[in-house]
């Protein structure tokens, strides 16, 4: 029982302290006894503490920190010694005496239950001081970020879900006119003439970004033109066109996709010539159903300046039909009958160029081939914007057609060109 030995030795330290109490002064005597008194409570709770009957809270009215060095395990402090051989008693606290007088009594009785000195302590390190300052973290700030704003919360009323719209509509339409003076006595000669022509061109493509997609395009284009020279008619057509071309693609890979493409033209009123009482075509005179079956593939760039599509049929079935009975064998029919119907190939490539900001190129080729006949276009139409809603345009379409009765300097081939300044407007 070490543990109860020192306790009785620190008992023994208590009784010199009354009896070192009793030679102060009268003065004194009331202090010293309430501290021995206090000692004594102390005591008893660590001697209540060892038997594990204190219970939790007892002593919490009785703790004093400036009597560690008593119950904490036995010290040798020189300061003990330094200040009961000191003339000069410097101190002034009783508790502080007390303790000291109560240390010094067991080094010079019991000196076998000191375990620690000052030296050893200091060698381990002394108790910081600077505790209760608060201690300033220097931190460094890379980049200094913006506070966020505190949103409200705000609970929406109702949610509402919109099925999505893969339907993208466009159009281009213009209208533009040509004007030649020339005076009755113009030493070169010629003629005055003056021709308009309209445009409407209208899309509508379905895309729905899973393999799917469906486009549409109608092109309706019709011109008149006057001339003095031409005493039959008081105005003809020089440009006469409508068309529409339709395909149904499901995706093959990236920008390919197997398509079937559906493209069938005619025109609106008759085509006549100059000084001719003869109609050479008209209204369903002649009508062109292609039906091919094949490969499509998107062109289209980073920059969205050259898009398009190239379209290959392989298989491809082809459907003509004239009304005018006198125009049947001049479009290839043979026979009592008003039809004709052929198998091959056809090839269609379809692409616009935004050359520059004020300039843009349209162009499309198409062939068809049952070979033994065949048949070209090509058609370019040149946009130069001068503004918004003013452009001029340049119409360039060389065909061939060994279908046709040969011409002695062009041979099957065929040409057409205008050129035209008038209102055009897009969406």
């Amino acid at each position: 029982m070490k543990g109860y030995n020192w306790i009785a030795m620190v008992l023994l330290a208590a009784c010199s302290i009354t009896a070192h109490g009793q030679k102060h002064h009268k003065k004194t005597i009331t202090q010293d006894t309430t501290i021995v008194s206090e000692f004594a409570d102390s005591l008893r709770m660590l001697h209540s503490k060892l038997n594990g009957e204190l219970e939790a809270g007892l002593y919490a009215n009785n703790d004093d920190g400036r009597l560690y060095r008593l119950f904490a395990p036995l010290t040798f402090y020189h300061s003990v010694a330094r200040q009961k051989l000191d003339i000069n008693d410097s101190v002034c606290d009783n508790t502080n005496r007390e303790i000291d007088m109560a240390l010094l009594n067991i080094y010079l009785n019991r000196p076998d239950l000191v375990v620690n000195s000052d030296k050893r302590l200091s060698r381990t390190g002394t108790i910081r001081q600077d505790l209760d300052k608060p201690v300033k973290q220097k931190v460094n700030l890379v980049e200094k970020t913006t506070q966020i704003p505190d949103e409200p919360q705000v609970m929406p009323e109702g949610l509402v879900i919109r099925k999505p719209n893969f339907w993208t509509f466009s159009g281009d339409n213009y209208l533009q006119f040509l004007q030649n003076y020339v005076s009755g006595n113009w030493y070169k000669g010629g003629e005055s003439n003056y021709s308009m022509v309209g445009s409407i061109v209208l899309q509508a493509n379905y895309n729905n970004k899973r393999k799917l997609k469906f486009e549409n395009k109608l092109e309706l284009k019709l011109g008149f033109q006057t001339s003095r020279g031409d005493t039959v008619h008081k105005f003809k057509t020089n440009n006469d066109l409508i068309r529409y071309t339709g395909k149904l693609g499901i995706q093959a890979r990236d920008k390919w996709y197997y398509t079937l493409q559906l493209l069938a033209y005619t025109q609106f009123t008759q085509g006549l010539k100059s000084n001719d009482k003869n109609v050479y075509s008209d209204f369903m005179s002649p009508f062109n159903l292609n039906l091919g079956l094949g490969m499509d593939y998107a062109v289209q760039t980073k920059n969205n300046k050259l898009k398009g599509n190239v379209n290959l049929s392989f298989l491809s079935f082809n459907f003509r039909y004239v009304d005018r009975d006198n125009l049947t064998g001049k479009y290839g029919i043979i026979g009592n009958h008003n039809t004709l119907e052929d198998f091959g190939s056809q090839l269609t490539v379809d692409i616009t160029w935004q050359v520059a900001q004020q300039v843009k190129w349209r162009t499309r080729l198409y062939g068809y081939t049952t070979y033994h006949r065949a048949e070209v276009e090509w058609e370019n139409t040149i946009n130069l914007a001068v503004s918004k809603f003013i452009s001029a345009n340049i119409f360039l379409y060389p065909r061939f057609d060994d279908n046709r009765e040969k011409d002695r300097k062009l041979g099957y081939f065929q040409f057409k060109e205008y050129c035209s300044l008038g209102f055009s407007y897009s969406f």
